[in-house]
């Protein structure tokens, strides 16, 4: 399945993706997007990661990195194939802790492409950004229900949502909800313009003013949303990797064929030394990449705290070689690399924000930090002090 489903998806973006893309550094329009969503599911390529019951392909997470990588191929491919941010994150975990009518309610209807969502965590200073437990959003109990209030930001795709997953305070800690676009206590603010196109509906402030929803709104249990969101965020940072991936490959296909096409000083620029490091570097940055990416898909499905370890890893590892893989490529085009007539400064301006999007980089490294710190302390502990001093003295050796 998954090799038959990743040779069609393959050819899909080759054949049916690319030729729409619109002009570097533009927005693709709404209606050719429809177009090529509905060309896609016609296909049998929509929703790979999606259940099979409600119309996607059913694959696990482990097998997701090829596919989502052939869609990366194309800076429009994962949302022509239904596998963009925020709509492939959400997907997930609907599929895993929404109940039977949310799934009938808000997960078919994802999956099979007729609506599209977004994740309303984010807000402005000083509210929730890096730090979830900066949450001012609140949620409040009343008759029937829960009422809303708060201000998002930054929320990805909102202005082409049918439905929002929002984060809340409640009593207790955090609570998520599903709240329709169509709530009367919704409202969208200004767009924040950034340089990145690929994630369609842009990213826009969201108000909640009296959002009224019901008991059946809570997504998850109640007061347990930081620990649900967990179900989300670690599979969404590494799916992130796997498509930017894609592009990178691209760009590295794009200058392999310029390196081998043209000639200086006498040579093939693909036999000059330079450049033979600048390929080779990037290859190393693909290969590792895609390494640590597979590490973290399997973590995933047998051990979540350890996928969650490795997710930041690879967060931050793919986040930083993608970029060089297309600044080398960049590079090696030499002043063709930076203009229009070659889409690699649009595809730079793509991935720089991955650095920030999904938690700042920094962030993680501070996480990734004290894990190591508290692995060690741990194993010393359980060592004793003879283990402190065989440490100490291998460290001599």
């Amino acid at each position: 399945m998954t090799g038959d489903l990743l040779e069609r998806t393959r050819a899909f973006i080759r054949d049916v993706v690319i030729p729409a893309e619109p002009e570097p550094g533009t927005t693709l329009d709404e209606t050719v997007l429809e177009r090529l969503r509905a060309a896609a599911r016609e296909a049998g390529v929509f929703a790979p990661h999606g259940p099979r019951v409600y119309g996607g392909q059913g694959l696990s997470i482990s097998e997701w990195s090829p596919v989502f990588q052939a869609a990366g191929y194309s800076p429009i491919g994962p949302s022509a194939l239904g596998c963009m941010a925020p709509d492939e994150g959400n997907a997930h975990m609907l599929e895993k802790i929404a109940s039977p009518a949310q799934k009938r309610a808000y997960l078919e209807p994802l999956v099979r492409g007729e609506v599209r969502s977004a994740f309303a965590m984010t807000e402005p200073h000083p509210g929730a950004g890096s730090d979830p437990d900066a949450l001012l959003t609140t949620a409040t109990e009343v008759d029937g229900g829960w009422r809303i209030d708060g201000e998002k930001r930054f929320i990805s795709g909102a202005r082409v949502a049918g439905f929002f997953i929002v984060m809340a305070r409640t009593e207790h800690g955090a609570t998520m909800f599903l709240v329709d676009a169509g709530n009367p206590g919704v409202s969208l603010g200004r767009d924040i313009h950034t340089i990145d196109r690929a994630i369609a509906g842009g990213h826009s402030h969201v108000h909640f003013d009296d959002c009224r929803v019901g008991r059946d709104a809570v997504l998850g249990a109640p007061h347990e949303g930081f620990r649900h969101a967990q179900v989300r965020l670690g599979p969404a940072r590494l799916t992130h990797c796997m498509r930017w991936l894609g592009l990178a490959r691209r760009s590295l296909d794009i200058a392999l064929d310029r390196a081998d096409a043209r000639e200086l000083f006498g040579a093939r620029l693909g036999d000059l030394g330079l450049a033979q490091g600048l390929i080779a570097d990037s290859v190393i940055d693909i290969e590792t990449s895609e390494a640590v990416i597979a590490a973290c898909a399997a973590a995933l499905e047998t051990d979540p705290r350890e996928g969650a370890r490795l997710s930041s890893i690879a967060k931050v590892h793919c986040s930083e070689a993608i970029f060089r893989v297309i600044d080398r490529s960049m590079q090696l085009c030499g002043g063709d690399g930076v203009s229009s007539d070659l889409p690699l400064a649009s595809y730079l301006d793509e991935v720089r924000p991955f650095r920030i999007y999904d938690g700042a980089n920094e962030t993680h490294r501070w996480a990734i930090a004290r894990r190591a710190s508290s692995r060690r302390r741990r194993e010393l502990a359980a060592l004793g002090v003879a283990g402190v001093s065989v440490a100490i003295d291998g460290a001599g050796v």
